[in-house]
């Protein structure tokens, strides 16, 4: 099997890892049980808010083990890393099935699963990108559409395997991990024989992270990444309170409503990551800007005697913020080279772990001065708004770049 044949056998794996790694959505159907059974172990009340702080970390370490593990990938290859991603995960979704206190659970789960699931995340894109010039907006969005679905997959497994077996064991079930082994390096310089010519150009040469932060086009990038993904971070992580009460959904029904919000999250990655390589990185990110804007105003419009807003508005938020997640990672391979990536977008991904802790702060911030879900949808508007000024400067700065060769 040439290589050129192989790479596609290594996304395949790529996307079954990420998968996986995408055990963290099962969060919110472990909660409870782990709330109910480290209440029982300390004879006191507990709720899975208790116990969402371990969860909160887990999501906000992202951007320093995949800066780290990205350097490791970027010299020697994905093997050791993913590796050691999945033996962190693995033990952190054991032990924090035993956890006998909210503690040991933020250091099981919001230290070692996080840790673990921030470097195989960042280490299957970035490797498998390099595989790819030629198709990095469709591989960039495969890769994280595959861990974008198991927000819909994930949880109703999990509920069965906590039904069968119980919390303790449904976790250590979850936490087996072999994808890593299976993977390899790209070698450098490697460039697929059937690419169209154009579509493998490099840019003149692969920035390292110092030249990157240096480089007038690296605050705007990282920008517009905040700018687009704060709208989704903050709907996706009210979306089931807001069915309840602004639309008065019945449980069964506000889930449906975060399913329906999951799997356009999925398809936005997959969609614009395709959409990006023919329509440029840019003009999809544009697309993705507008869409949440609309997607802002469909959910005010949404009543309790109207819901067909509700449910459409969360549909292209969940889109949007998708075409962000997935047009990313080829869009920084694009502008600042392939070969370190892996730090790199590590760096840059730090734009989207400050959304997730923008969005629901602000909508926290604005519910405690008395503002409705109207002002909270306006303030995100107006975020997403700037993020057409951050391409403004971005193409700025582009021209100047090449003006001044």
């Amino acid at each position: 099997m040439t290589l050129d044949q192989k790479r596609w056998l290594l996304l395949l794996v790529s996307c079954i890892i990420n998968l996986f790694a995408g055990s963290i959505y099962a969060w919110s159907v472990f909660a409870s049980p782990l709330a109910e059974r480290i209440g029982s172990l300390l004879q006191t009340s507990l709720t899975s808010a208790d116990l969402a702080i371990a969860f909160s970390i887990a999501n906000a370490l992202g951007p320093i083990p995949m800066i780290f593990g990205g350097l490791i990938n970027d010299r020697f290859g994905p093997k050791f890393v993913i590796a050691a991603g999945g033996i962190s995960m693995g033990f952190g979704l054991y032990a924090s099935g035993n956890a006998e206190s909210v503690s040991e659970l933020i250091v099981f789960y919001g230290l070692f699963f996080g840790t673990g699931l921030s470097l195989v995340y960042g280490c299957t894109i970035n490797n498998t990108l390099k595989f790819f010039p030629d198709h990095r907006g469709l591989v960039g969005g495969l890769a994280t559409a595959a861990y974008g679905i198991s927000s819909v997959l994930v949880p109703p497994i999990a509920t069965q395997l906590i039904s069968v077996y119980g919390i303790t064991n449904a976790l250590e079930i979850m936490g087996v991990f072999i994808g890593g082994f299976l993977s390899m390096r790209c070698p450098v310089g490697f460039t697929p024989s059937m690419a169209v010519e154009k579509q493998c150009v490099e840019i003149g040469r692969n920035y390292t992270w110092r030249e990157m932060l240096r480089d007038a086009r690296f605050l705007p990038m990282i920008t517009l990444l905040t700018c687009g993904a704060t709208a989704g971070m903050m709907v996706i992580s009210q979306s089931f309170f807001i069915a309840r009460h602004q639309i008065a959904l019945d449980v069964a029904s506000a889930a449906m409503a975060v399913s329906c919000m999951a799997l356009a999250n999925t398809f936005g990655r997959l969609c614009a990551g395709t959409a990006s390589d023919y329509l440029g990185r840019l003009p999809t990110l544009g697309a993705g800007l507008g869409i949440a804007i609309i997607g802002l105003i469909l959910l005010a419009l949404g009543s309790p005697a109207n819901t067909l807003p509700f449910y459409c508005g969360l549909i292209a938020l969940g889109f949007s913020f998708g075409c962000f997640m997935g047009v990313y990672p080829g869009f920084t391979a694009q502008v600042f080279g392939a070969r370190h990536n892996g730090v790199n977008f590590g760096i840059m991904f730090t734009g989207f772990a400050l959304a997730g802790i923008l969005g629901p702060t602000l909508m926290q911030l604005l519910s405690a001065m008395g503002f409705s879900e109207t002002g909270h949808y306006c303030a995100a508007g107006t975020i997403s708004a700037l993020g057409f000024v951050m391409m403004f400067l971005y193409r700025k700065a582009e021209r100047l770049r090449i003006r001044s060769k």
